[in-house]
């Protein structure tokens, strides 16, 4: 088995898609329409094509709660590597990325968090 997609919840897929593309730099590879919402997903340029991101509407009220409380902990609901963590911290917060932390050790990987305006605690890391 491998993983080719996995799922963020956001609590606007519009929001979310604009943010993951337009600051993070993630290039869109399905967006088709299912009722209400959609089936949207990306991936990194710098990754492989067949790792999929999907932006997962919250739209559950269970999901939600969830989503809020992982907030509020700190915890990260994914984690993003990076080749240079400071280096894309700063090109981030120049862009008006708000960090819970910034680049800093831990253990043997350097790691900050980032809010990504749809809910959810977002870290990046470097080995």
């Amino acid at each position: 088995m491998k993983i080719t997609l996995s799922s963020v919840m956001v609590d606007d897929q519009a929001k979310a898609h604009k943010f993951y593309t337009e600051i993070l730099g993630f290039v869109t590879k399905h967006d088709v329409p299912i009722g209400e919402f959609r089936w949207l997903t990306l991936v990194a340029p710098e990754g492989s094509p067949d790792i999929e991101l999907l932006l997962e509407p919250n739209a559950h009220p269970a999901a939600k709660i969830f989503q809020k409380a992982l907030f509020d902990d700190g915890i990260p609901a994914t984690s993003f590597a990076s080749a240079d963590v400071q280096k894309e911290y700063e090109r981030l917060a120049a862009l008006g990325v708000v960090f819970r932390t910034k680049p800093r050790q831990a253990g043997p990987v350097i790691i900050a968090e980032f809010d990504d305006t749809c809910g959810n605690l977002i870290q990046m890391h470097q080995v």
